[in-house]
């Protein structure tokens, strides 16, 4: 997974506690969770704007994408998601296609808050192409930033499938690409429910 994207901690049960917390109501800090891809870590936000995913709008978004490719005609052979933003997505649009033949495929491309590699590199163990030859692929991930990550991928499958089509739940408007299905388009950073905390252990580098 590849995306540039900051998480704040969302809702009553997150501002109770931060209330409790500080004693003092009218003095609470506005924390989030930076989200990059490989892991959280704690960061102040201040007043930036934002565009806060919730579970329930998540549901929607992807029944919405699924429609969308339904109604296009597309009917991809493979749905192919982008670890680890797309993980969720792909799932949630996987059941509303009654689709079952996915797959991973692993990028690394973001190494902290607003930091990069270079470029994207995949992430060993690559998968078999075998599974790409000759079909309709639906790439999914969660946001298109950059859209560095969706253009590697979406290349790598262009020298195997007959064709592949780009799904996202969000879009910027720097994209290198225009995904062919997108929920929405926005230049706010995002607070994904599945990474709007920090993670509960210290993040293992792969490379260890």
């Amino acid at each position: 997974m590849a995306r540039q994207c900051s998480c704040i901690v969302s809702g009553k049960l997150h501002l109770l506690a931060m209330m409790l917390r500080s004693r003092k109501v009218g003095e609470i800090p506005r924390y989030g969770w930076a989200c990059a891809g490989s892991g959280c870590q704690d960061e102040v936000m201040g007043d930036a704007a934002r565009e806060v995913l919730t579970w329930d709008r998540f549901g929607e978004a992807a029944r919405d994408l699924a429609r969308q490719v339904v109604d296009s005609g597309y009917r991809p052979d493979v749905v192919l998601s982008i670890t680890r933003g797309g993980l969720l997505p792909a799932g949630a649009i996987a059941y509303a296609l009654d689709h079952k033949n996915i797959h991973i495929i692993n990028v690394e491309f973001y190494t902290g808050v607003d930091q990069r590699l270079p470029q994207p590199i995949f992430l060993p163990p690559l998968p078999s192409t075998n599974y790409l030859d000759d079909r309709t692929v639906l790439i999914i991930d969660d946001v298109a930033d950059t859209g560095e990550t969706l253009r590697m991928v979406r290349d790598f499958c262009d020298e195997h499938a007959s064709e592949s089509r780009t799904a996202v739940l969000y879009e910027k408007p720097r994209s290198v690409i225009a995904c062919d299905y997108v929920w929405k388009q926005t230049d706010e950073w995002i607070a994904f429910p599945w990474s709007s905390l920090p993670p509960l252990t210290t993040p293992t580098r792969l490379d260890n």
